[in-house]
């Protein structure tokens, strides 16, 4: 207990360096900049803006009040980063969503660490930071690694080195790029998994992709079936047809999924019967979002 009490007494020692505008640290030469460095800071919120470059634009509210609930009792446990603009005046490189629900609890301050960097810096350890999240879709990683290749200007082997990587697994990812965006929607939507993703960027032709990806979705194809279909497909071989191939959806049906789906915030998807029976498929990305789908349908929401 001594020990924390002592990190929270440096803490706030720190954040009265840093309103002393006869000691105004702006890089790592100047004057008690040491004592700064590696250091956590209790920070002002309404001092902290938010960072222009942060990758993820999208943040679920329901998991953002679930862990404002968790601040409110157990206050923040992770520090954020930030970067020192001017004066009391800080930039979020990495922890949007503790910032944000710090805000939602209503408290004042945020323990923080404090970097010194420029735009070019705080851009990639926004990306880089942002990568290592367990939660995030093929198509997200993707495009965090694409911006990391273009507005950094990293080969694959730099950035490789940067994000702890295989090259090999780094242009997977980016390859996924290449294919038609409505299939890379179906996979930040959960309708596809990264295999099928990397099955599909094999057929040249975005038209035929398409083709393949929707007989995925009605026939609830593996990744290796999708594999074989594709193999078939460039070695010629004419498509088998299924018996149980999903017959066409009515128009009435199809409008019904559509309000479901924006209901649920979900792309739900449908497979009806030759009989006119069927079940929804209703995607879910993580057990937070799970949960938000069951209050919605139990009424809660």
């Amino acid at each position: 207990m001594a020990k924390a009490t002592k990190k929270q007494a440096l803490g706030r020692g720190l954040s009265a360096l840093l309103k002393d505008p006869q000691n105004d640290i702006k890089s790592a030469e100047d004057k008690n900049a040491d004592k700064l460095v590696g250091h956590i800071v209790e920070l002002e919120l309404n001092a902290i803006e938010v960072n222009p470059f942060q990758p993820r634009t999208s943040f679920n509210e329901e998991s953002l009040r679930e862990l404002a609930s968790s601040i409110r009792e157990l206050g923040v446990i992770q520090p954020i980063t930030v970067r020192k603009l001017d004066y009391n005046k800080y930039q979020l490189v990495s922890g949007e969503r503790r910032f944000r629900a710090s805000k939602l609890v209503g408290l004042e301050t945020i323990p923080a660490y404090i970097r010194i960097a420029n735009d070019q810096e705080s851009l990639e350890m926004a990306l880089v930071e942002n990568i290592q999240r367990q939660d995030l879709d093929p198509i997200e990683i993707s495009l965090s690694y694409q911006r990391l290749i273009d507005e950094i200007n990293l080969t694959q082997e730099q950035l490789s080195e940067r994000v702890g990587k295989n090259r090999s697994t780094i242009a997977n990812y980016l390859r996924l790029l290449k294919l038609d965006p409505i299939i890379q929607t179906g996979m930040r939507d959960g309708f596809l998994s990264m295999g099928h993703g990397r099955a599909l960027i094999n057929v040249e032709d975005p038209q035929v992709q398409l083709e393949i990806y929707e007989k995925i979705l009605a026939n609830s194809l593996s990744v290796r079936d999708t594999e074989k279909l594709v193999r078939e497909l460039q070695e010629g071989k004419p498509e088998k047809k299924s018996a149980g191939s999903a017959p066409a959806v009515s128009r009435d049906i199809k409008k019904s999924i559509k309000e479901f789906s924006d209901r649920l915030g979900a792309k739900v998807d449908v497979k009806v019967t030759k009989k006119g029976n069927g079940k929804l498929i209703i995607p879910f990305k993580s057990e937070d979002d799970l949960n938000r789908l069951k209050k919605i349908i139990q009424g809660e929401d």
